[in-house]
């Protein structure tokens, strides 16, 4: 093996029902891949079976056993999707059978890149009819990626060709290329089970990245987070697991009854669970109908089965042998990645008809047969990694999106997300803040332009109101993520587009402009209330003796009150803000005379009721000028 070649590669059975692949993987490892009790007592597969094979070198070749029988298809799905190379398994006293084509067209649609065929039960056969099945089965697999595999006579009965076998597996197995480990962690879930004295254990084909023990990790889509107690890798307790490694996972704090083949593990909040995702859909040859929009199908990705239906995007029906994009809505929340490929199955009869590749788990919700769905797709499926990237941070919209979140929803592992980030922002094609926060420029320009009208509308209409709150614009601007409005409300000020002032917001140009006649009511209340001092007039009053009706909303009325120079005391309670200072400092004389003070003193010194004296006291102890001990007020040190 080179120094790049994997040190362990998984292999997935294929093959008909009663063509010995259980038998042969027994002869190969010396284990019994049918764990259980029916399993014993049928003679058939029903379910997953493991193996492994030490080689020299440090190579482990880890076997997954898949059931035959049309009815378990769905099991064997199941247990090819994380597969690195394919072993046809075709009796050679039958021949090619229907699921030999089925299982066959399984491993292609998941674009299972090598493999051999292995002619097993050779012992019951003549040569002749042994050379016979060789050239049918080279015919069968004409065209496909088994094209140019070896194809092995072997018997498990006797030993014939299992040499051959096995070396041309460890040959195989030098030519697959180590997995990358730029990735966050994901396992499917193939078998959960518990062990005695350990508890719940999880094992799967370690798709992505790594596990090691003690890492907390959540399961998908149930958002369950765990502890990992313990790993092992083919039989062996392990500190760790990478990519391609068949892995079991003792899992701490997590029920069995809780967990179930499916569910996917990771890290916490790596992972987007969805209900809808988009990919292309390529319909078999000898598929035996077109797929109709609408069409119930069963989709399968990873270790999962959810019903779900399959939407055309620019057509009404695609017709065998055809590819299109679709988008899937499931029945249930799926967990995947870009790039992953499906198998999908016809609801009735249940049968293959076709698969693809999945091009957006979190999609954007276009109109569905809108040109705008297709376009982005095709940029997905055909461009350049950068292109890739920021057309999904395109589609997040004015929310933005963090990094972690990003991650999950695109095909790039985490230091190649960032160096691609990066590069997008030196080229202005992506907008970065709040740290690991990314908004494209394009979403930016929209919720920029949109807060300029909103603020431009507002003035209009309300010319004598110096700003609309925060919040309201916010509001306006498509409830914004607050994060995402407070950065672009900081670039409009670093701009002098707009001007905040306290919770109230304007354009920089903006300015409060009274008429004359509106001037002079301005005046004549904010003379009415100066002069009142401790004993103001209800606004009401203050407008009635300037000529109009109103009270305290009152556009001129709050002229006032929004340039500071007149200051709410208790709900309609307004005072001039001299005035409260005047009043304050005769407050504050007394207290050093006296030291504690009460309601009639207050009222005695200001010469006023105690409808104002109780609001003012209050007033006072809110402005921390005083503090309160039991009905008295003290001043209040520092």
């Amino acid at each position: 093996m080179s120094e790049t070649s994997p040190t362990h590669v998984v292999v997935g059975t294929a093959g008909h029902i009663d063509h010995g692949k259980t038998s042969l993987v027994k002869a190969l490892t010396g284990t019994d891949t049918d764990r259980l009790p029916e399993e014993k007592a049928r003679g058939i597969t029903i379910d997953l079976g493991f193996a492994f094979l030490e080689e020299p070198g440090g190579l482990t070749i880890e076997i997954v056993d898949v059931p035959g029988h049309e009815r378990f298809v769905r099991n064997m799905l199941a247990g090819v999707g994380g597969i690195d190379l394919a072993m046809l398994v075709i009796a050679a006293d039958e021949g090619v059978m229907p699921q030999t084509r089925e299982h066959l067209a399984i491993c292609s649609l998941l674009k299972i890149k090598a493999g051999l065929i292995a002619l097993t039960k050779a012992d019951l056969v003549e040569s002749d009819w042994l050379e016979l099945v060789r050239e049918d089965v080279a015919g069968v697999v004409h065209g496909t990626f088994l094209e140019d595999a070896p194809i092995l006579p072997v018997s498990a009965k006797t030993g014939q060709g299992l040499g051959e076998l096995r070396a041309a597996l460890r040959s195989l197995a030098g030519s697959v290329p180590p997995r990358g480990t730029d990735q966050f962690p994901r396992l499917p879930i193939d078998r959960v089970f518990t062990v005695k004295g350990f508890g719940t254990v999880v094992t799967g084909t370690l798709t992505e990245g790594t596990l090691a023990a003690d890492d907390r990790v959540e399961v998908y889509p149930r958002g369950a987070e765990a502890k990992i107690r313990g790993l092992q890798a083919h039989g062996h307790s392990v500190a760790s697991a990478r990519a391609g490694q068949r892995t079991a996972i003792n899992l701490q704090g997590l029920e069995r009854a809780a967990l179930a083949r499916g569910d996917v593990v990771g890290l916490p909040g790596t992972l987007v669970p969805s209900t809808l995702v988009d990919g292309t859909l390529e319909l078999l040859p000898d598929a035996p109908r077109p797929v109709k929009t609408r069409t119930r199908v069963r989709f399968h990705v990873g270790t999962s089965e959810i019903m779900a239906r399959a939407l055309l995007l620019d057509r009404a029906e695609l017709a065998p042998g055809d590819t299109a994009f679709a988008r899937f809505r499931l029945e249930a929340p799926l967990v995947a990645r870009p790039g992953d490929r499906f198998v999908v199955r016809s609801y009735s009869p249940i049968v293959t008809v076709g698969g693809g590749t999945l091009l957006d788990v979190d999609p954007p919700r276009f109109k569905r047969k809108g040109p705008a769905l297709v376009e982005h797709l095709s940029r997905l499926q055909t461009g350049s990694p950068e292109v890739v990237l920021e057309e999904h941070i395109r589609h997040v919209g004015a929310g933005g999106v963090r990094l972690t979140t990003l991650a999950g929803r695109v095909p790039f592992g985490p230091e190649r997300l960032r160096a691609l980030l990066e590069a997008l922002q030196a080229a202005g094609r992506v907008i970065s803040f709040d740290r690991d926060w990314f908004i494209h420029p394009d979403s930016f320009a929209r919720l920029r332009g949109l807060v300029l009208d909103e603020l431009t509308a507002f003035h209009r209409a309300s010319p004598l109101k110096p700003g609309m709150s925060r919040e309201e614009l916010r509001g306006r601007a498509g409830a914004a993520d607050e994060r995402v409005f407070g950065f672009l409300l900081s670039s409009l000020d670093a701009e002098a587009a707009v001007k905040t002032d306290r919770d109230k917001v304007r354009l920089a140009s903006h300015e409060v402009r009274l008429s004359p006649e509106q001037q002079r009511i301005v005046d004549v209340l904010e003379s009415e209330f100066n002069r009142a001092e401790a004993a103001p007039p209800s606004a009401e009053e203050a407008l009635g003796r300037a000529g109009v009706t109103g009270d305290e909303e009152h556009e001129l009325f709050q002229v006032l009150v929004q340039s500071g120079k007149l200051v709410r005391v208790k709900d309609s309670l307004f005072f001039h803000a001299q005035a409260l200072e005047a009043i304050q400092a005769k407050l504050v004389t007394m207290l050093r005379e006296r030291k504690e003070i009460g309601p009639s003193d207050i009222k005695d010194l200001l010469g006023i009721s105690r409808k104002y004296a109780i609001p003012l006291l209050e007033f006072f102890d809110q402005r921390r000028v005083t503090a309160r001990v039991g009905e008295r007020r003290i001043l209040r040190a520092g």
